[in-house]
Protein backbone atom coordinates (compact mmCIF):
# COMPACT_ATOMS: atom_id res chain seq x y z
CA UNK A 1 0.00 0.00 0.00
CA UNK A 2 2.43 2.20 -0.01
CA UNK A 3 2.88 2.95 4.01
CA UNK A 4 5.52 1.44 5.65
CA UNK A 5 4.66 -0.53 8.84
CA UNK A 6 7.54 -0.07 11.04
CA UNK A 7 7.00 3.71 11.77
CA UNK A 8 4.02 2.91 14.23
CA UNK A 9 6.13 0.67 16.35
CA UNK A 10 6.84 1.38 20.22
CA UNK A 11 10.10 -0.62 20.77
CA UNK A 12 9.27 -3.23 23.57
CA UNK A 13 12.37 -3.90 25.76
CA UNK A 14 12.85 -0.39 26.80
CA UNK A 15 10.01 1.56 27.18
CA UNK A 16 7.56 -1.53 29.11
CA UNK A 17 10.77 -2.60 31.04
CA UNK A 18 11.41 0.97 32.34
CA UNK A 19 8.02 1.39 32.80
CA UNK A 20 7.71 -2.63 34.74
CA UNK A 21 11.18 -1.90 36.84
CA UNK A 22 9.53 1.85 37.94
CA UNK A 23 5.96 0.48 39.15
CA UNK A 24 7.77 -2.35 41.20
CA UNK A 25 10.09 -0.34 42.88
CA UNK A 26 7.34 2.32 43.66
CA UNK A 27 5.05 -0.78 44.96
CA UNK A 28 8.17 -1.86 46.44
CA UNK A 29 8.83 1.48 48.68
CA UNK A 30 5.41 2.23 49.26
CA UNK A 31 5.10 -1.56 51.35
CA UNK A 32 8.40 -1.33 53.11
CA UNK A 33 7.03 2.35 53.79
CA UNK A 34 3.86 0.70 55.82
CA UNK A 35 5.88 -2.46 56.88
CA UNK A 36 8.32 -0.82 58.71
CA UNK A 37 6.98 2.33 59.84
CA UNK A 38 3.71 1.62 60.45
CA UNK A 39 4.06 -2.24 61.14
CA UNK A 40 1.06 -3.08 64.08
CA UNK A 41 -1.63 -0.74 61.99
CA UNK A 42 -3.40 -3.76 59.94
CA UNK A 43 -2.92 -6.06 63.15
CA UNK A 44 -6.20 -7.07 64.98
CA UNK A 45 -6.97 -5.31 68.58
CA UNK A 46 -7.64 -8.74 69.88
CA UNK A 47 -3.43 -9.26 69.44
CA UNK A 48 -3.16 -6.75 72.31
CA UNK A 49 -5.53 -8.72 74.80
CA UNK A 50 -3.51 -10.42 77.43
CA UNK A 51 -3.85 -14.56 77.45
CA UNK A 52 -5.16 -16.58 80.06
CA UNK A 53 -3.98 -20.08 79.75
CA UNK A 54 -7.07 -21.45 82.09
CA UNK A 55 -9.48 -20.55 79.09
CA UNK A 56 -10.63 -21.03 75.61
CA UNK A 57 -11.75 -17.83 73.78
CA UNK A 58 -14.81 -17.74 72.78
CA UNK A 59 -14.29 -17.10 69.22
CA UNK A 60 -12.20 -19.34 68.25
CA UNK A 61 -13.76 -22.33 66.65
CA UNK A 62 -12.50 -24.88 63.98
CA UNK A 63 -12.62 -24.91 60.30
CA UNK A 64 -15.61 -25.87 58.46
CA UNK A 65 -14.43 -29.31 57.83
CA UNK A 66 -13.72 -30.10 60.96
CA UNK A 67 -16.90 -29.04 62.55
CA UNK A 68 -18.57 -32.56 62.78
CA UNK A 69 -15.50 -33.52 64.56
CA UNK A 70 -16.04 -30.75 67.28
CA UNK A 71 -19.79 -31.12 67.24
CA UNK A 72 -19.15 -34.97 68.15
CA UNK A 73 -16.51 -34.24 70.82
CA UNK A 74 -18.31 -31.72 72.31
CA UNK A 75 -21.04 -33.78 72.46
CA UNK A 76 -19.97 -36.76 74.07
CA UNK A 77 -18.22 -35.97 77.80
CA UNK A 78 -16.17 -39.01 77.94
CA UNK A 79 -12.80 -38.48 75.71
CA UNK A 80 -12.54 -42.16 74.68
CA UNK A 81 -15.85 -41.96 73.75
CA UNK A 82 -16.05 -39.17 71.70
CA UNK A 83 -12.99 -40.88 69.45
CA UNK A 84 -14.95 -44.21 69.14
CA UNK A 85 -17.55 -41.57 67.84
CA UNK A 86 -15.31 -39.81 65.68
CA UNK A 87 -14.19 -43.67 64.18
CA UNK A 88 -17.60 -44.68 63.96
CA UNK A 89 -18.49 -41.48 61.54
CA UNK A 90 -15.72 -41.72 59.33
CA UNK A 91 -16.05 -45.84 59.06
CA UNK A 92 -19.97 -44.87 58.02
CA UNK A 93 -18.97 -42.44 55.54
CA UNK A 94 -16.53 -44.78 53.97
CA UNK A 95 -18.97 -47.72 54.10
CA UNK A 96 -21.54 -45.29 52.19
CA UNK A 97 -19.01 -44.37 49.99
CA UNK A 98 -18.53 -47.95 48.90
CA UNK A 99 -21.84 -49.33 48.84
CA UNK A 100 -23.66 -49.17 45.53
CA UNK A 101 -26.77 -46.78 45.50
CA UNK A 102 -29.12 -49.93 44.25
CA UNK A 103 -28.08 -51.25 47.82
CA UNK A 104 -29.00 -48.30 49.97
CA UNK A 105 -32.42 -47.32 47.55
CA UNK A 106 -34.29 -49.01 45.39
CA UNK A 107 -37.19 -47.34 44.29
CA UNK A 108 -39.91 -46.33 46.52
CA UNK A 109 -39.05 -48.91 49.22
CA UNK A 110 -35.75 -48.76 51.43
CA UNK A 111 -33.70 -51.96 51.36
CA UNK A 112 -33.11 -53.63 54.95
CA UNK A 113 -29.68 -51.73 54.91
CA UNK A 114 -31.13 -48.31 54.69
CA UNK A 115 -34.37 -49.02 56.87
CA UNK A 116 -31.29 -50.90 59.74
CA UNK A 117 -29.26 -47.43 59.53
CA UNK A 118 -31.89 -45.24 59.86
Amino acid sequence: MGVSSSSNKVSFHYYYSVKDVYVFFVVLFFFMFFTLKYGYFFMDAENWIPANSLVTPNHIQPEWYFLFAYAILRSIPNKLGGVVGLLVSVIVLFVFSLARSSLIFSGRIFSPISRFTF
